[in-house]
């Protein structure tokens, strides 16, 4: 069973979403991510760990069809995203400035790996987590 730091999978969406223009930079949202989990008084754990984990989630968004390279006349430099119609998707289950957005994350936690294209495709289809 794949586990997944949610709300830093969010934050990187919401920073793809937001890119025009300039790089993407997972490190940089990875401490920005610690600095706002601290201020919370909440838990932050290994500041390079989170930075690596966010490197490798830019990764996995990428080549699992979440995110796409952005194109120049969407302001895309070379080094930025888009979201995809999934990642879209993805963000707006995960979303926490959405209430209630508790039951579509712990239906995605109960799958083997939910960032799978066909188990994420599969979920998303179904209403009852919209």
């Amino acid at each position: 069973m794949t586990t997944y730091n949610w709300a830093l999978i969010e934050r990187l969406l919401h920073e793809v979403q937001n890119g025009a223009g300039k790089p993407f930079t997972p490190r940089v949202y990875a401490e920005q991510y610690a600095v706002d989990l601290q201020n919370q008084d909440q838990p932050v754990g290994d500041v390079d760990e989170l930075k690596v984990l966010a490197c490798n989630y830019e990764a996995l968004l990428l080549k699992q069809g979440f995110i796409a390279p952005r194109p120049e006349d969407e302001g895309g430099t070379g080094e930025n995203f888009v979201l995809t119609e999934r990642g879209s998707q993805l963000l707006s289950l995960i979303d926490s400035a959405i209430p209630g957005n508790d039951h579509p994350l712990q239906v995605l936690d109960e799958q083997a790996d939910p960032l799978d294209p066909a188990t994420f495709d599969a979920l998303a289809a179904k209403a009852q987590l919209a």
